[in-house]
């Protein structure tokens, strides 16, 4: 079981090296071979999951410890680590499927699926890493590959925004070495499990260490305040990409991180568990706000990222508030439970509403709303699957939104924080107000002249927007106990162990 760990990082990257040499003489093959490596991965996540929820370290190069600290390149999954390579590996599958037919208007197909390969295998060692260095290498594989795929098209607003999005990934880059650099002066060591146990009790140095790694993460999951890059990045990539930094990167390289050293290595305190709360809550509220008031479709969904992973900070933050001031471990439970869930649904519904925009944008040419209307009897999949992943985004049952949702608001009123549980109640009014406006003026309505002979997507697209729109409903079963128990329930008891992580690591 360990042995197969390793194959997360080794399996995209291969494809990647080999879809660049093996490209200049059959153009195919990058397709042929990034289908099934990630079809393997999907697999082989489902395997993991299906075991008894252990924690599996792997030691890269296999050092003897020397002087009691942990010399070997740790690679470790448990329950938490398990979600997010679902996450990814589920995504990236459909993604890539999806982009079969969009990608044929490319003149560069092998780069963009080697890039696609180099961004997932970034992610996969993120949340594979068990040191902290390794994990900033893994973190800025993905992010250069997503500088690149942002501006794919080459053209000027691409251009743009991945400058402002370097800009900010660098400052982001920068604090987050900076942490690390203080954090191995104090300690010693880079292993997270060893950091863990030499870290000091809480201090002015750990909160300040605390502030330094919240801003750098925060950066990469467009947190407000730091989430200025994120409308022009995900608006203007091309927009499988615009799927994959929605529905996974921002979780990946930034939401993972943060919940990770805040729960595991870093000790909980009461004001960083506020601030994290407070941060989530205003995420939640602005991202919501900036949103219904615009006319560019991915650039509306793009603003609703940052409000929709607001509801995953505040559940999360919600946690380790309880945690903190010694409340009721059950609500805690239920807060960074339903969290968790929204992060895993938010992956789905969003990856998908950036796809319907793919698709309305790949036939018609614009993804003006002011330009769009009555698409719905000429593309019925882009439309069904959009309206299914509107209703989900808004918290509609019976799809999944609605029970991750209603499971942050409960875990609010049970903890008291009544004010919270209603702000989350009238963002998701609000966002319901917001996709309605989408399918008023992009599905419904009078079909424009210039549209009458359009027809709906290709295979490929219309496919993979199929299945996510399936799982829109079907991931609703996760509020059923006995299949909680198999895919939450894991991840939520490594992060409630918060003292347990170093000593399952590292066996001592």
């Amino acid at each position: 079981m360990n042995s197969l760990i390793p194959l997360y990082v080794v399996i995209p990257l291969g494809t990647a090296f080999l879809t660049i040499i093996l490209g200049r003489w059959f153009k195919a093959i990058s397709k042929i071979l990034t289908i099934p490596a990630l079809l393997f991965l999907t697999g082989l996540t489902f395997y993991l999951i299906s075991q008894s929820p252990q924690t599996i370290v792997y030691r890269v190069g296999g050092f003897a410890d020397l002087l009691d600290i942990p010399l070997a390149i740790f690679l470790v999954a448990d329950g938490f680590t398990n979600i997010l390579l679902l996450i990814i590996s589920v995504v990236g599958l459909l993604v890539a499927l999806y982009s079969l037919d969009y990608t044929k208007r490319f003149s560069a197909e092998e780069k963009f699926y080697a890039l696609l390969n180099l961004m997932i295998a970034g992610m996969y060692g993120v949340v594979l890493a068990g040191d902290i260095f390794n994990l900033y290498v893994f973190l800025e594989i993905a992010s250069i590959a997503s500088y690149v795929l942002v501006a794919f098209n080459i053209e000027k607003q691409q251009l743009e925004a991945t400058f402002k999005y370097q800009i900010l990934g660098g400052v982001s880059s920068l604090l987050i070495l900076a942490a690390i650099g203080f954090i191995y002066w104090t300690t010693g060591t880079l292993n997270l499990a060893d950091i863990a146990r030499q870290l000091p009790d809480a201090n002015a140095f750990q909160i300040f260490v605390s502030v330094l790694l919240i801003s750098g993460f925060g950066l990469k999951a467009a947190m407000v305040p730091f989430h200025s890059w994120l409308p022009d990045a995900h608006s203007s990539a091309p927009s499988p990409i615009s799927a994959m930094l929605s529905g996974v990167l921002i979780k990946a390289i930034g939401i993972y991180v943060i919940i990770r050293l805040f729960f595991n290595i870093i000790q909980i305190n009461p004001q960083i568990a506020l601030t994290v709360t407070i941060l989530g809550t205003l995420s939640m509220i602005i991202g919501v706000f900036l949103a219904i008031g615009q006319w560019d479709f991915k650039r509306l969904l793009a603003y609703h990222s940052i409000s929709q992973m607001g509801y995953v900070i505040l559940g999360i933050g919600m946690g380790m508030l309880i945690l903190a001031n010694g409340g009721k471990e059950s609500i805690a439970n239920l807060a960074i439970t339903g969290g968790l869930f929204h992060m895993l649904n938010h992956s789905i519904f969003k990856a998908l509403l950036f796809l319907n925009a793919g698709s309305v944008e790949y036939i018609t040419g614009t993804r003006s709303l002011q330009k769009l209307g009555g698409l719905s009897n000429k593309m019925q999949i882009t439309s069904g699957s959009s309206f299914a992943a509107s209703m989900a985004i808004s918290g509609i049952p019976p799809f999944n939104g609605f029970f991750s949702k209603i499971m942050i608001i409960f875990a609010a009123i049970q903890a008291g924080y009544y004010w919270l549980a209603l702000l989350a109640v009238i963002v998701s009014i609000v966002t319901l107000a917001s996709f309605t406006k989408v399918h008023k003026y992009a599905f419904y309505g009078d079909l424009p002249s210039k549209y009458e002979n359009v027809k709906e997507s290709p295979f490929s697209m219309a496919l993979a927007m199929s299945l996510m729109a399936l799982l829109c409903l079907i991931m609703s079963l996760m509020i059923v106990p006995s299949v909680r128990a198999i895919f939450l329930q894991p991840a939520v008891d490594a992060l409630m162990q918060t003292t347990n992580y170093s000593s399952i690591v590292l066996g001592k």
